[in-house]
């Protein structure tokens, strides 16, 4: 005896499936983007920090209101270290090093764990001291 099973809605479970599969991919990849985003703001600030730098070949006053600037206009706050502070006399090496830490996660805080970010740039400086 040769039986034909009935396969009607067989069809329905797999298109159910490879939905649910495309959200939580969708919804993995909603999460995860924020993290490259804020790496480019990260260099970016680091870049734009070192520049003005080697323009006024000094670390202090003008630096240190550049970062408030770009604090405000990128909506970040990194930690930021310098490889020497003070007149950096012309074609001297200058290294700034941006640090933050961004959580990643998929809700709130359940799965959620940090990642340090961080940028460095370097330059010279573009200034002659007497």
């Amino acid at each position: 005896m040769n039986r034909i099973k009935n396969r009607n809605g067989e069809g329905y479970v797999d298109i159910v499936i490879i939905v649910l599969a495309v959200m939580l991919c969708i919804a993995l990849v909603v999460k995860i983007s924020p993290v490259f985003i804020a790496k480019s703001q990260l260099d970016t600030f680091a870049n734009e920090l070192i520049r003005e730098a080697e323009i006024k070949g000094r670390i202090g006053s003008e630096t240190t209101s550049k970062a408030n600037d770009l604090r405000s206009q990128l909506g970040i706050t990194p930690s930021i270290s310098w490889s020497r502070t003070g007149n950096i006399q012309l074609d001297d090496e200058i290294t700034v090093t941006c640090t933050m830490q961004v959580n990643i996660g998929l809700w709130d805080n359940f799965g959620s764990f940090p990642i340090n970010l961080t940028a460095v740039a370097s330059g010279r400086s573009e200034v002659y001291w007497k």
